[in-house]
């Protein structure tokens, strides 16, 4: 259930919601209503907050304690809030997050949920997509949803985050802090479609950035179905759009959506800082 002073508009019919006349200091002591919300949105974008990082880090452990951060550094005493930023003179081709992807899928218990306050919003783009992977598994047909019932799914965070990953290549004038090593080729399975432990439905759980292989199987007889999947998953009506604006606090479910943060405002300096939300084992 909503806060009875909340007022809640859907941002799209697949997914996502905006909440406008709720404090999330309320959440500290009651998450409860958050839960609700998200479990039956999955992504969820609260306007006209006034959190501080010390606030933010309350938030995360009220919602269920930090995740596990790697590769990206922290800030300092604050361990788990990372700053997202992208200075105005940066002309990096490929943005932090700018790709599909479910926050951390490679970890062993990936994140439950993630939390992105806005700081410093420039006058247009920057705005942040998601999909639903509800919906992604249940618009399959009955086929293909048998044989991705028995499927396991590899995840690394090796394209991204290794010593020749996208983002040591694409270092040069970045002022992100990004530790990119070959630590990030280590592997872990998790079925590609999982059961979500609050609201009981199922969800596909695979995506372009961290998906590597189906267990058993080779990359090249993986590729084809895989590359079906993303292009199903991240079809415009799964999806919900979302324009930031400082002040805002969006936090979203991991185990049922994938984002895209758009690189669309060159010229112009983007600030927000995130947590993650740990999580559990997904099971099938």
């Amino acid at each position: 259930m909503a806060p009875s002073t909340a007022t809640v508009t859907r941002l799209a019919g697949a997914l996502g919601a905006e909440v406008e006349g709720y404090s999330l200091l309320d959440a500290f002591d009651d998450p409860q209503p958050v839960h609700d919300l998200l479990t039956q949105y999955s992504v969820v974008a609260f306007r006209d907050q006034d959190l501080d990082h010390d606030q933010h880090d309350q938030l995360t452990l009220a919602l269920g304690g930090h995740g596990e951060t790697p590769f990206v550094r922290h800030m300092d005493g604050h361990p788990g809030l990372v700053r997202v930023v992208k200075e105005a003179a940066e002309s990096t081709i490929h943005n932090f997050g700018g790709s599909w992807h479910s926050d951390w899928s490679f970890q062993p218990k990936p994140p439950a949920y993630t939390i992105l306050r806005a700081h410093d919003i420039p006058p247009h783009g920057g705005d942040t997509l998601w999909c639903s992977q509800y919906l992604a598994y249940e618009t399959l047909s009955d086929g293909l949803k048998t044989t991705l019932d028995s499927l396991d799914v590899v995840h690394s965070a090796g394209w991204s985050y290794s010593a020749s990953g996208i983002l040591a290549r694409s270092a040069n004038g970045r002022s992100m802090q990004i530790d990119t090593t070959d630590d990030a080729l280590e592997e872990h399975c998790h079925p590609a479609v999982i059961t979500h432990p609050r609201s009981g439905r199922r969800s596909l759980f695979v995506n372009a950035t961290y998906v590597l292989r189906f267990d058993g199987w080779t990359k090249a007889e993986s590729r084809p179905l895989l590359d079906i999947l993303y292009e199903h998953a991240t079809q415009e009506h799964l999806t919900c759009r979302l324009r930031w604006r400082p002040g805002t606090v969006t936090i979203w479910d991991n185990r049922c959506t994938q984002h895209l943060a758009l690189n669309d405002y060159t010229g112009f300096r983007r600030e927000l800082f995130r947590t993650t939300v740990a999580g559990t084992t997904p099971v099938r």
